[in-house]
């Protein structure tokens, strides 16, 4: 990682190395290498020269910026925005790769949808990410998750540092539905995903990739019915969702649906491109431990070093 950073000391046009190294623009990484030229700063030699050159000249924008450069031996997180979005990038070498996977496979996994294979006997996965607890059913051996990659999570209006994933215990994922449509008189207290779901699918339904779909179908960046924060009944809301639908879901969306995860990129427009919305369960998760983990630990904090 040094090694690539040095590299860039002898550009004379940094943001076209960038695009030709890296496949496209990266918010604000040209800074560091356009200060080199104007200030004529010598390559750094260590990684501890790299860390205090990137903290004076990389160009970042956010309300605490001390904390949004974190620079090891191997890996390189970084924090901004772009006055739209919170964005963050990294640069991770072969060595972290390595080492972490269950911090980084969903990061580097450089392909959409993830792989659906799930084992059919294999059935424990365990994790230690911060997630929300929702009951729906009885203890049991099966959890079903939900991660949402949205534009701005209602619960806290921002797209990085998430509050954590959301886990049903005692559900499978072919379950997930029949628990969801129900009135129940704590659903107000809920989370506003599972809130969201819940609205997405229809009364009698058995099965959440029909919620996903509806899902895809919605517009805007942040859709949500009007009436989901006053606990309505859930055929009154469902009604209410299903009056924001497009007649048909963008050609652009991506949706796939297998027995034990569900996936969705949401279109939302050219600019913004598309929001996420992965669901599976325990099933898949034993199956590919390391996606899993790593997805969790990324809807709950943006740096997937921190816990």
């Amino acid at each position: 990682m040094l090694d690539w950073f040095r590299r860039g000391w002898e550009h004379e046009d940094p943001k076209g190395w960038i695009d030709s190294e890296l496949g496209g623009d990266v918010y604000g990484l040209e800074s560091i290498f356009e200060e080199v030229g104007e200030r004529n700063l010598p390559p750094p030699e260590s990684v501890d020269e790299l860390r205090q050159l990137l903290a004076e000249y990389l160009w970042l924008e956010g309300d605490d910026k001390g904390d949004f450069i974190r620079l090891g031996e191997h890996a390189l997180r970084v924090r901004t925005d772009d006055d739209e979005v919170d964005l963050a990038y990294y640069f991770v070498d072969d060595d972290a790769a390595a080492a972490s996977p269950d911090r980084l496979a969903f990061l580097l996994h450089d392909t959409w949808p993830l792989p659906a294979d799930a084992g059919r006997s294999e059935t424990v996965f365990s994790h230690s990410v911060p997630v929300r607890t929702v009951r729906l059913a009885p203890p049991g051996t099966d959890c079903t998750f939900s991660v949402r990659l949205c534009w701005q999570s209602p619960d806290l209006y921002r797209n990085l540092d998430l509050i954590g994933a959301i886990q049903f215990p005692g559900v499978s994922l072919p379950d997930l539905a029949a628990h969801l449509a129900v009135d129940d008189p704590g659903s107000h207290r809920w989370p506003h995903d599972v809130r969201l779901l819940r609205a997405l699918v229809a009364p009698g339904e058995h099965d959440a990739g029909r919620a996903l779909e509806r899902y895809a179908q919605l517009p805007g960046y942040a859709p949500s019915p009007a009436s989901l924060d006053r606990a309505p009944t859930h055929a009154a809301v469902h009604r209410e969702t299903t009056d924001l639908l497009h007649a048909e879901r963008p050609t652009e969306s991506l949706i796939r649906l297998d027995t034990h995860i569900a996936q969705v990129a949401r279109y939302i427009d050219d600019f913004f491109g598309f929001d996420q919305w992965f669901l599976f369960d325990n099933r898949w998760a034993a199956t590919r431990p390391d996606l899993a983990r790593s997805l969790l630990r990324y809807a709950a904090h943006w740096d997937p070093y921190e816990r």
